[in-house]
This record gives C-alpha cells, sequence and structure tokens, in this order.
C-alpha cells in the first residue's frame, strides 16, 4: 500500500527507481493478472496451521502464546546480536554498509520450532559516541518492500537526512518473504513480467470470468509454491520480528521510521510494543481500523487515486505549450482515453497495452516527481516518437534479477494482505462494489480488483485484525501525511491520530506525493528532525504549505 503497498510496477520511470534505490516509499503494483498463462496452477498444500488465538483473560494482543514466543526469541537475539559483515557483491550495498542476519521463528506461537532468518543491514552513526542516539529502523511500505536500501541515504549524503544520519545507525531489513528473507513466489518470474496483459477494464461477463479464473490460478501458484510460509507471513508476525531484530541489535527501545503501509506496521509494532518503542514516525497513512483492512482500504483507494490522477491532468493542461496534450483537465482526459484505446486495439510497439498503461501513468498519482516524466513520453508518443513509451511501460524481460525481485514484491504483498484479514468470498459483492466505483473512478479500480481478487479464494487462514489502540508506555508518535494522497488517503492519518494517544499529525495542505518525509519541505523536515534529534513536538498539530510543484525545463526556461 501503499499500498502502498510497491514491489515496482513492470513500467517505473527512472525518477521513482532512484526514490527507490534511497530507500524510500515502495511503489505499489497495479494490475498483474491479465494475460492467459502468466500465472501457475497448483493443487493446495496441506496442513496449514492457524497460530492459537488469545483466549478471552489474555492481557497481551495477538496471543500469549505468541507474546512468550517473542519474548523467547528476543532474548536468543539479544545474546547472539548480529555478526557483521561486507554485504555480498550481488546485494549492492557498498562499504561502510554491513550486512547480517537476524534468526526468527516461523510461529511465534512455538519459539523452538522452525525458523528463518531476517536479513538486515545498516551504516553506523556519523556523529560523535555523545550524539549518537540508537538505530533507526526503516520499511518503505508494500507490504513486500524491501528497506535494504535506506542507509544509503546516508553513504549517498542525502541532505534531507544528515542531521539525523549524525544520531542514528541506519538500519533497513527485508521482511519475513521478501528479498534475502526466506523470498515466496506465486509465479514464475519471466512470466509475471510478460506483456501484453489483458485490458483490466473488462467489456464483458466473459472478461471477468477469465479474470476471476486467473486470480484463482495465481493463489493456488501461491499455495503450491510458497504454502508452508503463508499462515505465517502477516503484519503482525513482520512487527514480531521487529521486535526480535531491536533485541539482535542490542537496543532497549525502537526507533522506528515507516512510511504507507510502513505505518500499518508501526501502528501495529506500537499496539503490540508500546513500551519498546522510543520515537516512531509514520508517513503516509493506512487507517488501521479492523474493517478498513484490507478490502474497504483498496476502494477507498480507487476513489482517491481518482482524484489524484485528475490533479496530474490539471497540470499536465496548464502547460500545455511544453506537452500539448490539450489546454483542460477534460482534453487531457480525453487524450488520455484515446491513448488506452488505441492500445487496447493494438498493443503499443507489441509489448504495451492498457494495463501496462496503467502500470506506468499511475506513478504521476504516486509522485510529483513522476509528473515530468510520464508527460513527457505521452507527449513524445503524440508526436510520433513511441520509444520512451515503450521504454518506460513495457517490460524488461532481460532483466531477470528484477523481474525476480518484482515477482517476489508482489507474491508477499497478496501474500500478507490475505493472510491480516478475512475478504469477502462473493464475487457478487466484488463485482457490486467495483462496478459501482469504476463509475466514477475507472482510472485504477478493476486494476486494483483484480489484483486482489486471489484473498477472496486464498488457500491459507485468514485472522483478524489486531484492534489498533494506545496502551501503556506508548510515547507521542509523529505522523505526517499530504492531503490529497492517493495510495493512503487523508482520513487514515486521522484515524491513527485519533488511535495514538498525544501523537502529533503533520498535514501538507494541497499536496498528493506518497511519501512526504523524502520531500524537501523544510516545515516538514524541520519538525521530522526535531521530532528525532531532540524528541520535540508542537503543542498541537501543525498544517503545512505543499512543497515545490514540478516546473517542466522548458517552461522554466521561458
Amino acid at each position: 500500500m501503499g499500498d502502498e503497498r510497491i514491489p515496482l510496477s513492470t513500467a517505473i520511470n527512472a525518477a521513482d527507481r532512484r526514490r527507490i534505490q534511497q530507500g524510500d516509499s515502495y511503489v505499489r503494483p497495479t494490475s498483474i493478472l491479465g494475460a492467459a498463462g502468466t500465472v501457475v496452477t497448483g493443487a493446495l498444500v496441506a496442513g496449514f496451521l492457524t497460530a492459537p488465538a488469545a483466549s478471552a483473560g489474555d492481557r497481551v494482543p495477538g496471543g500469549a502464546a505468541e507474546a512468550r514466543g517473542v519474548k523467547i526469541a528476543a532474548d536468543r537475539a539479544a545474546k547472539a546480536g548480529v555478526k557483521w559483515q561486507d554485504c555480498p557483491a550481488s546485494w549492492a550495498l557498498e562499504k561502510p554498509i554491513q550486512c547480517g542476519f537476524v534468526t526468527v521463528p516461523v510461529d511465534y506461537s512455538k519459539p523452538n520450532g522452525r525458523t528463518i532468518k531476517i536479513a538486515v543491514d545498516r551504516v553506523r552513526s556519523t556523529g560523535t559516541a555523545d550524539e549518537r542516539q540508537g538505530a533507526l529502523i526503516y520499511n518503505p511500505g508494500g507490504p513486500g518492500g524491501s528497506g535494504m536500501k535506506f542507509p544509503k541515504r546516508v553513504t549517498t549524503k542525502n541532505p534531507l537526512w544528515a542531521k539525523t544520519a549524525k544520531a542514528y545507525d541506519f538500519v533497513g531489513f527485508d521482511p519475513r518473504g521478501v528479498g534475502h528473507s526466506a523470498p515466496i513466489s506465486c509465479v514464475d518470474p519471466q512470466k509475471f513480467v510478460a506483456a501484453p496483459k489483458a485490458d483490466p477494464v473488462p467489456d464483458s461477463e466473459a472478461d471477468k470470468r477469465a479474470q476471476r479464473k486467473l486470480a484463482r490460478e495465481y493463489a493456488d501458484g501461491c499455495a503450491e509454491r510458497s504454502g508452508d510460509l503463508l499462515p505465517y507471513l502477516t503484519t503482525m508476525n513482520t512487527a514480531r520480528d521487529i521486535d526480535v531484530v531491536r533485541a539482535a541489535l542490542g537496543e532497549k527501545k525502537l526507533n522506528y521510521l515507516g512510511v504507507s503501509y510502513g505505518t500499518y506496521l508501526g501502528a501495529v509494532y506500537g499496539t503490540l510494543f508500546p513500551d519498546h518503542v522510543r520515537r516512531m514516525v509514520v508517513d503516509s497513512v493506512v487507517s488501521p481500523a479492523q474493517d478498513n483492512i484490507w478490502y474497504q482500504a483498496n476502494l477507498e483507494q480507487d476513489t482517491a487515486f481518482e482524484g489524484r490522477f485528475k490533479d496530474w491532468e490539471a497540470w499536465v493542461a496548464k502547460y500545455d505549450s511544453v506537452f500539448h496534450l490539450g489546454t483542460t483537465q477534460a482534453e487531457v482526459q480525453k487524450g488520455w482515453e484515446k491513448l488506452r484505446a488505441t492500445a487496447k486495439k493494438k498493443p503499443i510497439g507489441g509489448v504495451v497495452g492498457p494495463a501496462e498503461l496503467i502500470g506506468f501513468f499511475q506513478s504521476a498519482a504516486y509522485y510529483d516527481s513522476s509528473w515530468v516524466p510520464v508527460a513527457e513520453a505521452w507527449s513524445k508518443y503524440v508526436a510520433g516518437d513511441e520509444k520512451p513509451l515503450i521504454e518506460a511501460a513495457g517490460p524488461d524481460l532481460a532483466d531477470k534479477a528484477g523481474n525476480i525481485e518484482k515477482e517476489n514484491g508482489n507474491a508477499v504483498y497478496t501474500a500478507v494482505e490475505c493472510a491480516d484479514a478475512k475478504w469477502p468470498t462473493s464475487w457478487k459483492k466484488w463485482d457490486r462494489d467495483n462496478t459501482r466505483i469504476h463509475q466514477k473512478a475507472p482510472f485504477m479500480t478493476w486494476s486494483n480488483a483484480w489484483m486482489n481478487l486471489p484473498c477472496a479464494t486464498w488457500k491459507a487462514p485468514q485472522q483478524n485484525p489486531l484492534e489498533v489502540t494506545t496502551r501503556k508506555g506508548l510515547p507521542k508518535t509523529l505522523i505526517v501525511q499530504a492531503e490529497r494522497d492517493a495510495a493512503t488517503p487523508y482520513a487514515g492519518a486521522v484515524d491513527l491520530h485519533k488511535r495514538f494517544k498525544g501523537s502529533r499529525l503533520i498535514t501538507e495542505k494541497n499536496a498528493g506525493s506518497h511519501g512526504v518525509t523524502g520531500l524537501v519541505n523544510p516545515c516538514v523536515n524541520s519538525r521530522v528532525d526535531a521530532y528525532l534529534l531532540e524528541g520535540k513536538v508542537d503543542a498541537k498539530d501543525v498544517t503545512c504549505d505543499p512543497h515545490a510543484t514540478p516546473v517542466p525545463k522548458a517552461a522554466a526556461a521561458k
């Protein structure tokens, strides 16, 4: 989710790729179930186990057995520590970044049972020993995103984080199932990125039946290829893993930065381990309401993405002298519909159909930094040059390592969201809800529906979400949110603010980029620094003016 929710989509532009390389928020994929033969079918894996439920008398949320298991695992990790070494060359994490592993139970109710290793990395604080305040652990979102690039914010000398880097070791990790932490898979990676996929918007009941079939096959593929881990790939277990990592780092309390889905992970951690939190920043917030996780959250996204896409179209129209795509938002929208229809009739360059276009254009609804690159690629296409659009939106079948990463990220996204909560199993409900929302928000509604539909036939247990609330020991947290964020609508920040008593909410007004703490906005940046460095928060919530809106170079030169 934001879902953030994003391995890279098959069509991610250079600006977003740089964001991810620097450890910024995770880019959520869209429609991935669109072409016959792109998923692996398989038999149901027998022997799925459910974790013991908490009894009525348990005072620890999530189950007393699991709580005892975390304590056992954390004590072991504290004794073992992390054997820090130079990172493997294939991980592309150069010195002085160091890598290691922390052992955690697969099932926390059975801490002496099967284990997996969680990959972690760090770069040491750049200040003096007196300036050091501990470790800052990061999650970029997803679920399915890797935080292992986070230390690069220090090694690349990102000025936004220079002050914080003096005080903290920057620590990243691959959540369970991701990357180097017992990675899972649901389909052959090369088939996963194959293009073109079918148009996500159905024209008939036959189209819907075909997509439903693909969703069932994808769920079966997850069970066949990764079924033994699926019951345990939950947000609560990842939060427990973080607490074991905290212990392995030798930290009594956790400093945490989470973006997008990482905010939900932080909210769950803060509820499970309130007295283990020292400072927590959550940026671009998922509403943690139990009835929002995750079916409703995706429906809310559809409407929000429509609004933010229109924001971008209005901006494109403002610079018609540069892009020549229309002088009004309505004209730009007509151009988008024409482009989409053209790609549906015949995929552009043989590889870019409507699904691939959505995968590329959605980045403009995520980040202002994508506004210029997306508009430029489209503008050049209209002017007769197809190559930039094909390169940006089409798959790179030669990038085998990247395709493995993309497929793994999507598998984890699906597995965690399907396991975190009970999803509707009635196709009539899915059809009714998405048909209704598509009428007013056609940009991403059906793409989102097909992406999540495997949860309707998921083969592993689906738990009840945790009730996120303030518990004794939880310090003041800092919540940062853009008012027009599409991936995590603003109401989510308001909800968490109410649940975490004493928290402070910073609102970036009239802005919509996902991942506010990674942007240059002194009103936000100074407050994040003050909180992380001194524990200071404003006496009341703060509203900041928006960060600078992008200006095309051609327009700026005039």
